[in-house]
């Protein structure tokens, strides 16, 4: 089993709204700080949200701030990403990672472990 898995990506028009999901498989997603990140074909990779392990502590892109949310599900081991506002420029392969550490906070130093991504297309 893929260690993270990634779902919730679709077509939606512009000012819609996504939930994605990260599904922790074989560890508890609780104790590391799982960050969200995308790519787009043509650009560099994004940093969108990232939330700490130890003290709660949560991070968001300068171009999804105010329309990012981030949140647990510890009984399911999910972490989701709440998206508004969607723009045309929010269209990416959207994934989770982190950094394996026990306890790390955000921002996330390395990326160690992450899903295969889902893919967000923002289009009227």
């Amino acid at each position: 089993q893929v260690p993270l898995v990634e779902s919730g990506g679709g077509l939606v028009q512009p000012g819609g709204s996504l939930r994605l999901s990260c599904q922790g498989y074989g560890f508890s997603l609780d104790n590391y700080a799982i960050g969200w990140f995308r790519k787009a074909p043509g650009k560099e990779r994004e940093a969108v949200s990232c939330i700490s392990s130890s003290n709660g502590k949560i991070l968001y892109g300068d171009s999804v701030r105010g329309r990012a949310s981030v949140s647990r599900d510890t009984a399911k081991n999910i972490m989701y990403l709440q998206m508004n506002s969607l723009k045309s420029e929010d269209t990416a392969n959207y994934y989770c990672a982190t950094d394996s550490v026990v306890g790390s906070t955000c921002p996330l130093q390395e990326l160690r472990l992450w899903g295969q991504g889902t893919l967000v297309t923002v289009s009227s």
